[in-house]
């Protein structure tokens, strides 16, 4: 046993290193590196660890036969290091670890049933709620079948458009026979019952809508008759609130048939937020259209101002407006679930056709007393520019109403978010969860039709996740492969089959809580929590 005593002088203090070797010859060499095979470390008499790995900053050896102890003088440098495994390349692309299910697989690589039964099965963990686990097969193996099956990638390519051709006629021959179809069940009379769509239009917002639509054209009408017969400016105003009302109440009814449609693979999350695009063209239609022509035709009569006819007959239509427009007032403020139409209601109300009809109305009732007020003043004075202030009193009522519903449905285009209470109460339940240490970067958007879409970054406690893993395993079975562990190769292959099984807990984890989260909460339809 050969000894090498190593001094390393660091400033103003000297530290000296012990280190014993099998064979003298393993160090003395042209250029030695550094000491690997040390057994034996000691700095000022404490042990190191013998992972410590000293290299040499200047090269430096001497060869004396027949002397047991040898004392060189050089300075060293001393790090540690640990054992690691090589480093893989994975290069840019890497898919021979990428699972695909059956139908892609059939899909796109225009296999058939048959053909996967000889591919490998494997059972991972569903991401849909109603199935616990679903078999997929390694993309690798079904692009070396669809191969083997159809003999080159040009004869795939040719194969995919063929089929592409077909399912295109496929899907025009089914819209073709459903047209057919309902042709068929019209003449006959249909049976069946109401759709989806129409019962919209029985309950709710849709409700208020229909029954608006009808009040407002029947309003239009008589007011129409009214200004023509007594060429009063003001019920020319109140003729075109009605029929701007009636159109734009038409496009919240076209905007409500859209948004009950169910969710397809151009738009994932639905077509809720036609509501609201239906309701901002309603706005600026009411400005142009009800507040434009208002303007117009007051600042028309107070240049040119004209006598009025008797408005006997206006007063009389002007009242049953009234009544009308009064009695639909009622049904939105009870679909908004209160008895008077305040701020609070209409600015907490997260149904855009509601608010439309509830502020149209309010504007219409609002109108109708103006109008008669200034149609009084003019048969009081007999002087026409009360009535043409009138009718500028009631474009700048529907100017006010516009502006209101435009910024409204803008902002919930935007993504707006839900009341701060409510996303208090999903971080809250998320954080009492043991398996997750904090949540960050909370997201909780209003898509339209009372559903709510939530994101947030999740710190999940790693103990915990790994705790909930090894409650499902046999800790005795663990403990054997453990103390069979004698290679690094072993240790890696241990490592990953517990390492893969480890972070599939953890997926259940995120799969728990957001099912647990939209079960506590109907009005989440959509959760994303991503891992931290």
């Amino acid at each position: 046993m050969f000894i090498l005593r190593c001094f390393w002088e660091s400033g103003s203090e000297n530290v000296s290193l012990c280190i014993s070797f099998e064979n003298l010859n393993s160090f003395l060499g042209i250029t030695p590196q550094g000491l690997t095979k040390a057994e034996t470390i000691q700095v000022k008499g404490k042990a190191l660890p013998t992972s410590v790995h000293c290299v040499f900053l200047r090269a430096c050896y001497v060869v004396i036969c027949g002397l047991n102890n040898i004392e060189i003088l050089f300075p060293l440098r001393c790090h540690t290091v640990r054992a690691v495994l090589k480093k893989r390349e994975y290069g840019a692309k890497y898919t021979q670890n990428n699972f695909i299910t059956a139908v892609r697989a059939m899909n796109e690589f225009c296999l058939k049933p048959s053909d996967l039964e000889q591919l490998r099965k494997i059972r991972r963990r569903s991401p849909h709620d109603d199935t616990e686990a679903f078999t997929v097969f390694l993309r690798s193996d079904v692009e070396a079948k669809a191969l083997d099956v159809w003999g080159s990638h040009e004869a795939l390519a040719r194969e995919r458009n063929l089929r592409k051709e077909v399912e295109r006629e496929y899907q025009e021959n089914i819209f073709r026979n459903q047209q057919l179809l309902k042709e068929y069940k019209d003449f006959w009379g249909n049976t069946k019952p109401r759709s989806g769509k129409r019962a919209t239009f029985l309950q709710g917002p849709g409700k208020v809508v229909m029954v608006a639509i009808c009040i407002n054209g029947l309003n239009f009408f008589f007011k129409l008759l009214a200004w023509v017969y007594t060429g009063s400016a003001s019920m020319f105003s109140e003729a075109i609130h009605s029929l701007a009302d009636t159109c734009n109440q038409a496009l919240l009814a076209l905007g409500i048939s859209q948004s009950v449609r169910n969710p397809d693979a151009g738009h994932p999350y639905g077509f809720s937020n036609m509501r609201y695009i239906a309701s901002l063209i309603s706005g600026v239609g009411i400005f142009m259209m009800g507040a434009g022509l208002s303007w117009y035709h007051g600042i028309m009569g107070l240049l040119h101002p004209e006598p009025i006819e008797s408005l006997l007959w206006a007063y009389c239509i002007l009242a049953g407006s009234l009544v009308s427009e009064g009695g639909e007032l009622v049904d939105p403020c009870l679909d908004l679930r209160c008895r008077c139409c305040s701020v609070p209601a209409v600015m907490q109300s997260r149904d855009p056709s509601t608010n439309v009809v509830l502020l149209e109305d309010a504007a219409a009732v609002l109108g109708v007393v103006l109008a008669a007020g200034c149609m009084g003043l003019t048969s009081l004075t007999g002087n026409p520019l009360y009535d043409s202030l009138g009718s500028l009193g009631v474009g700048t009522l529907l100017g006010t109403v516009s502006a209101f519903l435009i910024y409204t449905n803008t902002e919930a285009l935007l993504g707006r978010s839900i009341q701060a209470e409510r996303v208090q109460k999903l971080t809250e339940f998320l954080e009492n969860d043991p398996a997750v240490r904090a949540i960050h970067d909370v997201k909780a958007t209003d898509m339209g039709l009372s559903k709510v879409r939530f994101k947030a970054e999740v710190d999940f406690d790693g103990r915990v996740v790994t705790r909930s893993y090894l409650e499902k395993q046999d800790i005795d079975q663990i403990l054997n492969d453990i103390q069979q562990v004698k290679t690094p190769e072993e240790l890696e292959s241990f490592m990953l089959k517990h390492g893969e099984n480890i972070i599939d807990t953890l997926g259940a984890e995120v799969d728990r809580l957001e099912k647990e989260l939209k079960q506590r909460n109907p009005e989440v339809r959509h959760v994303d929590l991503e891992i931290l």
